[in-house]
């Protein structure tokens, strides 16, 4: 056993003198080791966080260009609705005026463009929505294809044609001589719907358009004196001649609002009412007149009516602007019952023209100075004569299809500001066929008090709202 165990001590000692032991490890190389390992474990660490970090962000740019470009129907007709019915909060630093009624006092909400070309969907009617195409920023222009059907383009073209279309005078001096209306002429004209009485509403909304400029603010308060001391809240044709006592004057066939002749030439047109009481479709186009342009029902159902106008063959309007620049000594045509001046002009903040089939050739609406750096009259020339060689944006009517611009500025304020000189338009010459177009415009005032005292003063109380006949609406079996 001793011999076994020195044997193997001797092996020992050979393998030791073979094999030495490993060198003893230095401090420094065992520091190197944990540093390597902890770098490492702070990189995994910050590959992991900036991964999540990523998808974070991934997700949150996902979700805003779903509501951007994906919101439902559903939601669309909410936020329309409330943008429609709930009138917008005055700014910090604007002040109500003590004149003001609480319920009136809104701002006038306005569409935002964006960038030319982007598209945004609007719900018009139930279970429907619409892409509006901005076209220009200067003026703010859209474009909504499919804002009516061909069933509902020819139905309008049908009731223009039964109401009767007149032919659109040709440039007539402002100081032409006038002509008179005899009373049954008047009460013809004024009664919209053809049902044999006068409304309120007919005596009004005739008296915003330009066919009904020679309805003056004394004969207007006249007539509506008559109509709110008659128990029935209507008039009919004896009762009219009652209370309007004697033959009205109507100014130059071809005097426009703003004294002017009229621009159109070679076409006929007529004036659709669209309040209650007339065709459902007509006050279909009001409330989605209402629904596209955000504003409170109040001014939509104030203003003038509908205009449907056809256009011959060579038919085409000059250059022009729908509205008038504000004006200390001019008043509002729709609010001149609540003013002191007899010089009248159109304020129309915002047009809605609708094509109402596609002619076979021409006809384009053309902006000739839209998305200009600069309005210079002198460098732009005659535009009234040229704007369609010149035109930098013309679009091709298209049966269905609608127009929506701004022809007047933000004040700053959610009020009318300056009239945009950009919405400078007309229609050109139709080469081949027809040209049927429908207008329709929203009448704000500039001065904001006397928009609140003229709402005030034609509003339905509710008492009167009782006492009102119910019409059947006019023609519905079309």
């Amino acid at each position: 056993m001793r011999e076994y165990e020195e044997s193997l001590h001797g092996l020992e000692g050979e393998m030791m003198d073979h094999f030495p032991p490993p060198p003893p490890r230095h401090p420094l190389a065992r520091e190197r080791m944990n540093i390597q390992k902890s770098s490492v474990c702070s990189r995994a660490y910050f590959v992991v966080v900036m991964a999540f970090f990523h998808i974070y962000i991934i997700n949150i740019i996902a979700l805003l260009l779903y509501v951007h470009y994906n919101t439902g129907p559903g939601e669309q007709d909410v936020l329309l609705e409330k943008s429609a019915s709930v009138p917008g909060p005055m700014p910090e630093h604007q002040t109500p005026s003590p004149n003001l009624s609480p319920e009136l006092s809104f701002q006038l909400p306005r569409l935002e463009g964006i960038r030319v070309g982007h598209v945004q969907r609007v719900s018009l009617v139930p279970d429907r929505t619409h892409n509006m195409r901005t076209l220009s920023l200067k003026p703010l222009l859209f474009e909504i294809p499919g804002f009516l059907s061909a069933e509902e383009s020819s139905v309008v073209m049908q009731l223009a044609q039964l109401k009767g279309l007149t032919h659109s005078a040709l440039h007539t001096a402002p100081d032409s001589q006038e002509e008179q209306l005899t009373q049954d002429e008047l009460f013809s004209l004024l009664d919209l719907n053809q049902d044999g009485l006068l409304q309120r509403e007919e005596i009004l909304s005739l008296s915003h358009s330009t066919d009904g400029s020679w309805l003056s603010s004394y004969n207007l308060r006249k007539i509506h004196t008559g109509l709110e001391t008659n128990p029935s809240g209507v008039l009919s044709l004896q009762e009219f001649k009652r209370v309007s006592g004697g033959v009205l004057q109507y100014s130059g066939a071809g005097q426009g609002l703003d004294g002017n002749a009229e621009v159109r030439q070679r076409s006929t047109h007529t004036r659709l009412y669209l309040g209650e009481g007339t065709h459902h479709l007509l006050k279909s186009i009001r409330n989605r007149v209402t629904r596209v342009t955000r504003l409170p029902s109040s001014l939509v159902d104030l203003s003038e009516p509908m205009e449907v106008v056809r256009y011959e063959q060579g038919g085409h309007s000059h250059a022009h602007h729908d509205s008038s620049p504000p004006n200390p000594d001019t008043s509002c045509a729709h609010t001149h019952l609540a003013a002191n001046h007899s010089n009248q002009v159109a304020c129309r903040y915002l047009t809605v023209l609708m094509y109402l089939n596609s002619a076979d050739g021409g006809g384009e609406t053309s902006f000739p100075v839209a998305d200009n750096r600069t309005y210079e009259e002198e460098v732009l020339g005659d535009l009234s004569q040229q704007y369609c060689d010149k035109g930098n944006l013309k679009v091709k009517p298209v049966a269905g299809t609608a127009l929506l611009w701004y022809n007047h500025l933000s004040d700053g304020n959610g009020w009318v500001g300056e009239l945009d000189e950009f919405s400078l338009h007309g229609d050109c010459s139709v080469t081949r066929g027809f040209k049927w177009t429908g207008s329709v415009w929203v009448n704000v005032d500039p001065d904001q008090q006397r928009q609140e005292r003229y709402q005030r003063l034609v509003s339905w109380h509710p008492e009167e709202q009782s006492k009102r006949p119910d019409h059947g609406d006019f023609h519905q079996d079309l």
